[in-house]
Formats: structure tokens, C-alpha cells, sequence
């Protein structure tokens, strides 16, 4: 079992920037890849960023490269996703899920992540 706590959201002008948290307690850290995926109401669960189990594998999704940067603290069983240059079509709510899957590497669709935190509110006002 993963239990993950995100944190962070909140509002912010375009332009600006945020960080979000995810905390993750349960199974050992560094047994699992985290990812970062997003919803608004009426649209799909997109990928935005994952990190592998030991931190040197990343992906990022086409409309956040360039501008969010996803790290983790094995030692803090934390990872963070740095939000910058937001624009409102960033707004949604963030999740982030565990993926126990292949040790190596990173996977960027909802059905491979098993274990999901309750999401965190971003809005980006214009």
C-alpha cells in the first residue's frame, strides 16, 4: 500500500509560479516511480511529469516541457513539481500517483499508476 499527500495548490497569476508537494508514506520510497497527472471537470486525465524510482529518469508532457521541473527527496519520501510560466490552461486539480511497475524508467498513462493521492487545486487566473 502507497498513501500520497499532495500539497501546494492554490491561485496564481499567469506568469507566476508554484510548487506542489507529494508525500508519500506506505511501501518503501524507492520502490516506486511517482507521477504528476492533472484533470479539469469534463476533460481527461492528462500526464504532466514522472520521475523514476531513483530520480535520473524524467518525463515531462508536450504542454509543460520547458516550464515544470519534477524532482524527489528519497530521503524525505517527497516529490516536488515546480510550476512556472503558468498560464490558465494549466489550471486543474494535480494528482500524483504511484507506478510499481518496471524498475527503471518512467510511464506516462493513468492505468499504469496504482496508487493515487486525493489532488491538490491549481488555478491560474489571466
Amino acid at each position: 500500500q502507497v498513501q500520497l499527500v499532495e500539497s501546494g495548490g492554490g491561485l496564481v497569476q499567469a506568469g507566476g509560479s508554484l510548487s506542489l508537494s507529494c508525500a508519500a508514506s506506505g511501501r518503501t520510497f524507492t520502490s516506486y516511480a511517482i507521477g504528476w497527472f492533472r484533470q479539469d471537470p469534463g476533460k481527461e486525465r492528462e500526464f504532466v511529469a514522472a520521475i523514476s524510482r531513483s530520480g535520473r529518469g524524467t518525463a515531462y508532457g508536450d504542454s509543460v516541457k520547458g516550464r515544470f521541473t519534477i524532482s524527489r527527496d528519497n530521503a524525505k519520501n517527497a516529490v516536488f513539481l515546480h510550476l512556472n510560466s503558468l498560464k490558465p490552461e494549466d489550471t486543474a486539480v494535480y494528482y500524483c500517483a504511484a507506478d510499481l511497475g518496471p524498475p527503471i524508467g518512467v510511464r506516462v498513462r493513468p492505468v499504469d499508476y496504482t496508487y493515487w493521492g486525493q489532488g491538490t487545486r491549481v488555478i491560474v487566473s489571466s
